[in-house]
């Protein structure tokens, strides 16, 4: 089901940690609904609005999303381990289950499909957890990244397997296998 916003802000952020290109932050008058990674461009996000909300338009604003670039800001410089900004979780009932317990994973520590998938009392819906972890808009603040394959393996990420190497690294965990499967490895 789409969401009724009449306006979605949003604006760019660039930083080293993504080699310097952009990457797009959206937010609703209810919070942060959306981070691209530096792959994703202004037409996904364009794309992706359609989908969610109903007779939305996109108007740039960078004093609006100030706040949150902030935050982002403080993470990818090492000097934030939390975000305590509001979000405007677009998803099915289930992907918003599995996004909440992704926020509750500490900074530097990691969450396998299987665990999530306890966390959320579906043990045998790994592959779903998978999905919805992939499907997750809000990447780094819901932090999708922390879940890697049950054998120690990097698993997909829609920033790319070396994007989630550098979020991992950034946090002070390197206890993960590079030669990850892509796709899932439960």
């Amino acid at each position: 089901m789409k969401s009724i916003h009449t306006e979605i802000n949003w604006t760019t952020f660039t930083h080293t940690l993504f080699n310097d290109l952009p990457v797009n932050v959206a937010a609703t008058e209810r919070g942060l609904c959306l981070i691209s990674m530096p792959d994703d461009t202004h037409m996904n996000m364009k794309e992706w609005v359609v989908k969610k909300f109903v007779h939305a338009n996109l108007v740039e604003d960078q004093n609006r999303l100030s706040p949150y670039v902030e935050q982002l800001q403080g993470y990818c410089e090492g000097k934030s381990k939390a975000f305590d900004i509001p979000l405007d979780l677009q998803g099915t009932k289930f992907q918003i289950s599995v996004w909440q317990a992704l926020m509750t994973i500490p900074y530097g520590q990691i969450r396998s499909y299987l665990e999530i998938a306890k966390m959320i009392d579906h043990p045998k819906a790994i592959r779903a957890v998978g999905s919805a972890n992939g499907a997750n808009p809000i990447p780094i603040v819901i932090p999708c990244h922390r879940v890697i394959g049950k054998n120690g393996t990097l698993t997909g990420y829609s920033g790319g397997l070396k994007m989630k190497e550098k979020l991992l690294q950034l946090e002070g965990y390197d206890r993960y296998t590079v030669s990850g499967h892509p796709r899932f490895n439960f």
